[in-house]
């Protein structure tokens, strides 16, 4: 339901964008740092691989979306899976989401909309969408959750945190 969810708003979104701005159109949301840009990204993230061969690069990415879709829908829904807490769950529903969202775009229109910039004075990151967001987001779920099963394998700063709770407790 939650993968529904992002694929409804992220194809609304990007048909309210494509509908009330011109390519390169945008609008300052909070001015000097964010706005909203239509953008069309024939790329992967970041606009890696957008000036390459367009059969090529549409193969590629179509490819690897749908594997990662694969493997995600597997994730989900194997009882094999070790990604069973509800956070996992929740983080592979949102990159499934986000997948199907510029899977979309890539297969319909060989390129995929972009309209969120976050940027301050000569800086600024690649414009992004709803997708993307739901899959950045759910990355970092899966993360956090990975870390807070076995906190002890990820280096001095779990060491630190689990010493200092267990300060904390005493």
């Amino acid at each position: 339901m939650i993968a529904v969810c992002v694929v409804v708003g992220d194809r609304l979104s990007k048909l309210e964008i494509q509908q009330a701005l011109s390519t390169y159109d945008s609008v300052p949301v909070i001015p000097g740092w964010l706005r909203i840009i239509h953008t069309e990204n024939p790329g992967a993230a970041f606009g890696m691989l957008a000036e390459g061969n367009p059969i090529l690069r549409s193969l590629v990415l179509i490819g690897v979306s749908a594997l990662v879709m694969l493997f995600v829908a597997w994730a989900l829904w194997s009882n094999r899976s070790s990604l069973n807490s509800w956070l996992s769950r929740f983080g592979l529903s949102l990159i499934l989401g986000g997948a199907c969202g510029n899977l979309y775009d890539r297969v319909v229109h060989q390129t995929v909309t972009d309209f969120i910039e976050v940027y301050h004075s000569g800086w600024s990151f690649p414009a992004f969408n709803v997708a993307d967001s739901a899959i950045t987001i759910g990355a970092m779920l899966l993360l956090l959750d990975l870390w807070r099963q076995n906190p002890k394998t990820y280096g001095d700063s779990a060491r630190i945190s689990q010493a200092y709770s267990a300060a904390k407790r005493r």
